[in-house]
């Protein structure tokens, strides 16, 4: 569960940490008080993508941390596969966030990408925000529902792999399918292509050693008169003895030195050493003035190879590499269309097996969502009837579709809110609240599938008043009797439920905005229930129906 968040120069949150409990924790706060924050920083910290926008204006940096703990044997499995371990059971992660564009996330005190932080944080927190409801609207999306429910997703994901692999062997068989002109115009192509860069015999490496040579031979007459005068002035001349002469002739007088003083013994041989080195050099010297040779044309030969190098270069690509790679894709390309018809009766015997593997996978798929499809209509219409909608009918159809990504399978919500209605798609008649109670409702059975241990809503109540607001507290408290919940509430009715209720407030300093979150005590409550109930003007009658409304919620909860 989410033990801790410590949220820093995020938005308008300056600084503050956050503590959760077991249980249901809701939080309350005015419109525009930062509850969306929480929310965005908790997606944040477990790797979902963030923008620098919410770094606090005037601030280069942000930093969100989470602690977890009861951490579930699922996210063991899979720390221990990531290669890391939890901390004494508990889990600590951070993100840090820069004006630059960069930043950094650790886990337990390492590095680790935002890839694996996502993966990790699947496996620790469910969050269906405030605009899930409207993904009922969308039918399509209908279908990810029901085999979330079944249990479809790894049989799902080797479906697609499969599906993709017929996707890519389709198209190469269209390829294959062109016309014999089209045929001819490609394998004229490749063919001068192919001749084209075959017919330069490219080596690689050789452009930077052509302009090294190029480099050299235009400037001889410069490096000659360098390498003469270093050779001068280490060999010496007739007139004047050079470095090596003097160096000798010191190393011959330290030696006769130790002769009888022994401590100049080692210095003598670094100096007859320094002699040696010298004499080497003057041989290096000489091998490089003799490499300054060349030909009258040899210049010309490298600037026409170096053009016809960056000629190819602008054609087939940025280096001589990678004009060698396109030329082997040339040569298997060519291969391919020369021999289209034996490949093309090839691929199309192993296009019509993956066809048929492809529908034995979305036949077996659809079974499953048959099977499923009336367990699910039963725990959600319970669900519903619990919820205010006594009176519901909730029908999955599932029609035959062409082949596709996600089977043979065409999956729609319907509903009836009404005895005597037939069952009509959920976006033609479902109101907003109706969404609300309905995704609530999808959202809950489909929880029982998995072992995530937090579960946050982020403004589930939307649209909804009354007795159904109030039966959406009482299935969210609940829910939270088996795991922790976590949800932002603008209802007071959902509010009194709480086993942990934190109030998001903002204020005005010095010109700046400054959010802090509080616990709230049993007055503390009180009071922020009856401001929900009434707004600023707070009663002694508000304060009192509030003190009832929280006296009936612990009632209700002891029973």
């Amino acid at each position: 569960m989410l033990k801790e968040l410590y949220i820093k120069n995020i938005a308008v949150i300056k600084q503050t940490s956050v503590c959760f409990s077991q249980g249901l924790n809701v939080f309350t706060g005015e419109t525009g008080a930062g509850k969306s924050i929480i929310i965005d920083s908790i997606n944040a910290v477990l790797g979902q993508r963030i923008s620098r926008d919410l770094i606090r204006t005037g601030e280069e940096r942000a930093n969100i941390t989470a602690v977890f703990s009861h951490l579930t044997p699922s996210t063991l499995a899979l720390l221990k596969e990531m290669g890391y371990e939890a901390d004494e059971g508990e889990l600590m992660i951070s993100r840090e966030l820069s004006a630059d564009g960069k930043g950094s996330c650790r886990l337990c005190g390492r590095p680790i990408g935002v890839t694996m932080l996502r993966e990790l944080g699947n496996t620790l927190i469910n969050i269906h925000g405030q605009h899930d409801s409207q993904y009922l609207l969308n039918r399509e999306r209908h279908i990810d529902f029901l085999d979330s429910f079944a249990g479809l997703e790894d049989e799902l994901s080797r479906y697609r792999d499969h599906f993709s692999r017929l996707l890519a062997l389709k198209r190469e068989l269209n390829n294959l399918n062109t016309d014999e002109s089209e045929k001819a115009r490609q394998i004229d192509l490749l063919e001068y292509q192919i001749g084209e860069i075959e017919q330069a015999e490219l080596i690689p490496g050789e452009e930077e050693d052509l302009s090294d040579r190029r480099r050299m031979i235009r400037n001889a007459e410069q490096i000659s008169l360098a390498l003469e005068s270093a050779h001068d002035q280490i060999g010496g001349g007739e007139e004047m003895p050079g470095a090596l002469e003097l160096i000798q002739n010191a190393a011959g007088q330290l030696q006769e030195a130790a002769k009888y003083l022994e401590t100049m013994t080692p210095a003598a041989a670094k100096i007859a050493d320094m002699g040696y080195e010298l004499e080497d050099l003057l041989i290096e010297i000489k091998d490089a003035q003799m490499g300054l040779e060349y030909d009258a044309g040899e210049l010309e030969d490298i600037e026409a190879r170096l053009d016809l190098i960056s000629r190819l270069k602008r054609k087939y690509g940025g280096d001589i590499e990678e004009i060698l790679q396109n030329l082997a894709h040339y040569r298997d390309e060519l291969q391919k269309i020369t021999f289209s018809d034996e490949r093309k009766e090839e691929l199309t015997a192993q296009y019509r097996q993956m066809l048929l593997e492809a529908k034995e996978m979305a036949d077996h798929l659809s079974q499953k969502r048959r099977k499923a499809a009336h367990r699910f209509e039963k725990l959600v219409e319970g669900e519903l009837g619990f919820l205010d909608m006594p009176s519901v009918k909730f029908v999955i159809s599932i029609s035959p579709c062409k082949l596709g990504a996600k089977g043979l399978d065409d999956v729609e919500f319907l509903i009836s809110t009404n005895p005597g209605e037939p069952p009509k798609p959920i976006a033609k008649i479902a109101s907003g609240g109706e969404l609300s109670r309905i995704m609530l409702s999808l959202k809950n059975v489909i929880s029982d599938k998995d072992d995530v241990p937090t579960l946050i809503f982020d403004e589930v109540d939307t649209g909804v008043s009354g007795s159904a607001a109030e039966k959406i507290g009482r299935k969210l408290r609940q829910v939270a009797q088996g795991r922790q919940v976590i949800c932002v509430t603008h209802l007071a009715q959902i509010a009194a439920l709480s086993n942990h209720h934190l109030l998001i407030a903002k204020h005005v300093e010095g010109g700046q905005t400054y959010t802090q979150v509080n616990i709230l005590d049993h007055a503390g409550r009180v009071r922020e229930i009856a401001r929900i109930m009434s707004g600023v003007d707070i009663s002694d009658l508000t304060l009192q129906n509030a003190e009832e409304m929280l006296r009936r919620a612990e009632n209700r909860s002891e029973c």
